[in-house]
């Protein structure tokens, strides 16, 4: 029987993989044949560089897999997609086992102990006993938003944030992610952290990651954040476009004398960006790494409250 292990239980997790014309058609039947978490990937080499505002594309050929819990049966699976969308043709479709220690043996194997700057590192739990002593350490688990120091736009960020004083200050993590940036800011000693993004899992993944550190990260989604609240520091690790679009709003979060650090945009779009934030404060390149630039400014301490 398939997915037994020799002592006749089901082994690991179901991972299931399809293709299809209609890829969310597909993955609204996983998830309703009990998919916990569902992905969708490039089946093509097609890639999606910067998208519109607003809009979600995919690629012209998308793989869509769906990770089941062990006692999942992967021809129920596929006869209930089939099922729900007998119009579609699914394509090629694939099912596997995967084993709970193949994941945290993956993680643990490809992830080590990174650190940005002097004092701060980032490092994946049970892998305490590399940290040197007196470091700060972000203690980060793989999950399902973005960020975990690897992305040089991240990078870019943990390193200002480890050469500043972070003590007693206010900061909000603008496009929160994982919650590395507004966690790593906490550790080092900020009064109050707070993070915004677009995405539940983010928000989810933001206040798991923030317990875990024993700190305090207040996530939320854009509808829920305060709008009277002020910040020392402005964070924003997105992309160029939305940099641009929220230019007005993210100067108007900061203190007079508040610093906003903006990344996740490539050299080539630094001075569209500069330009969207001109009539409010002045930006420059902080630093560079593969392609990638942070920008940096403080605003002019006599500005009035926004």
């Amino acid at each position: 029987m398939a997915g037994l292990d020799p002592s006749g239980q089901r082994a690991g997790w179901l991972e299931v993989t399809a293709t299809g014309a209609d890829p969310e058609a597909l993955e609204d039947a996983l998830l309703e044949a009990g998919a916990l978490a569902v992905t969708l990937t490039d089946a093509a080499d097609v890639p999606i560089l910067e998208p519109e505002l607003g809009t979600h594309p995919t690629w012209p050929s998308t793989c869509v897999t769906g990770l089941f819990g062990a006692d999942a049966d992967e021809h129920a699976v596929l006869r209930s997609v089939r099922a729900q969308i007998p119009e579609t043709d699914v394509g090629p479709w694939t099912a596997s086992r995967l084993e709970d220690r193949q994941w945290v043996r993956a993680w643990l194997d490809h992830y080590h102990p990174m650190r940005f700057g002097q004092r701060l590192w980032i490092c994946p739990t049970g892998r305490e006993a590399d940290i040197p002593a007196g470091a700060i350490a972000v203690h980060l688990d793989p999950g399902l938003a973005f960020g975990t120091g690897t992305h040089p736009t991240t990078d870019l960020c943990l390193r200002w944030l480890d050469a500043t004083d972070c003590s007693g200050l206010d900061v909000l993590d603008m496009g929160c992610g994982s919650g590395v940036l507004g966690v790593a800011a906490a550790r080092l000693g900020a009064a109050r952290v707070d993070g915004v993004d677009i995405d539940p899992q983010a928000v989810t993944a933001t206040r798991d990651n923030a317990t875990r550190n024993g700190v305090e990260v207040h996530a939320c989604l854009p509808a829920d954040a305060s709008s009277d609240v002020r910040y020392d520091i402005v964070l924003a690790n997105i992309l160029a476009a939305p940099l641009i679009t929220l230019a007005p709003a993210l100067v108007a979060k900061l203190k007079p004398g508040g610093y906003l650090v903006l990344a996740g945009l490539l050299e080539s779009q630094v001075d569209s960006v500069v330009d969207a934030y001109a009539p409010y404060m002045q930006m420059r390149i902080g630093a560079v790494h593969d392609g990638w630039a942070r920008l940096q400014g403080q605003i002019d301490i006599s500005s009035p409250r926004r």
